[in-house]
C-alpha cells in the first residue's frame, strides 16, 4: 500500500466519519462487503480478484470495473474498517459526563475497536507483516491521520474550556496514539488489554493529567 495513498485514504475515512458522508453505491459495499470476508477467512495474500467476485455473486469484470487492482481493493476495504473505528470512537465518548471519561472511553474504545476487528486484529495476528508495516513504517502517516482526529476532539474540548488552555492539544494527542499504536504491535505483560477496567484505568492515570498540567 503507497504511503501517500494510504494517507489519502485515511484521510477521507477521518472527514466521512465527522461529516458522516457516505458515498458507495449498493454494488461497491456488496464487493467491500465480499473483499472483507474473503481477507478475514483467507487472508489478503491468498486472495484473489476471482474470489471477491464469486464471493459477491458478479462477475470480475464488475469487480475490476470499481477497482484497478487488488491492492486499490484492499486499500478500500482497510479505509472502510477505520471509517467504522471513527464511527464507533464518536458513539463511545458521546455517552461520557465529562473530558475526564470521554478520555478514558476513547482510549479503551480505540483498543477494543482495533484489536476486536475481525479483519485488521485478526490479521495482525495471522499476517502481522502485512498489517503493522502499514501502521508504524509508512513514514507516520497513519499515526498522524489519527492524531488529527484525536486533536480535533481535544480542541473543541479545550474551547468548550473542558481542557487547560496552555496545553498543546496536538502533541498531548501524539503521545495518545502513539502509547495506542504501541499497546497493539506489542502485547503487554503488564496491562490485560481484554480488560476493559484495567484500560480505562492506564487512561485516567497516565493520559487525563495531561489535559490539566500542575500550575
Amino acid at each position: 500500500m503507497a504511503s501517500s495513498e494510504s494517507e489519502s485514504l485515511l484521510d477521507r475515512a477521518f472527514a466521512e466519519a465527522t461529516e458522516r458522508a457516505d458515498d458507495h453505491d449498493e454494488t461497491t459495499e456488496r464487493l467491500l462487503t465480499a473483499a472483507y470476508d474473503q481477507f478475514r477467512r483467507t487472508g489478503i495474500r491468498k486472495s484473489t480478484m476471482e474470489d471477491v467476485a464469486r464471493r459477491a455473486g458478479v462477475s470480475r469484470v464488475t469487480v475490476y470495473r470499481r477497482f484497478a487492482n487488488k491492492d486499490a481493493l484492499v486499500e478500500h476495504v482497510v479505509r472502510r474498517e477505520f471509517r467504522r473505528y471513527f464511527d464507533q470512537f464518536l458513539i463511545d465518548i458521546e455517552r461520557a459526563e465529562n473530558v475526564a471519561d470521554r478520555v478514558t472511553i476513547g482510549f479503551a474504545s480505540a483498543l477494543r475497536a482495533i484489536r476486536g476487528n475481525p479483519l485488521i486484529g485478526g490479521l495482525m495476528d495471522v499476517e502481522p507483516d502485512v498489517v503493522i508495516p502499514s501502521m508504524v513504517g509508512d513514514g507516520g502517516q497513519t499515526m498522524a491521520t489519527v492524531r488529527k482526529f484525536v486533536a480535533g476532539q481535544l480542541r473543541r474540548e479545550q474551547s468548550a474550556g473542558n481542557v487547560a488552555s496552555g496545553v498543546d492539544v496536538d502533541l498531548v494527542a501524539e503521545l495518545m496514539v502513539r502509547l495506542s499504536a504501541s499497546f497493539l504491535v506489542t502485547p503487554s505483560l503488564l496491562v490485560d488489554l481484554d480488560d476493559e477496567h484495567q484500560v480505562r484505568d492506564v487512561a485516567r492515570r497516565f493520559l487525563v493529567p495531561m489535559l490539566f498540567p500542575p500550575g
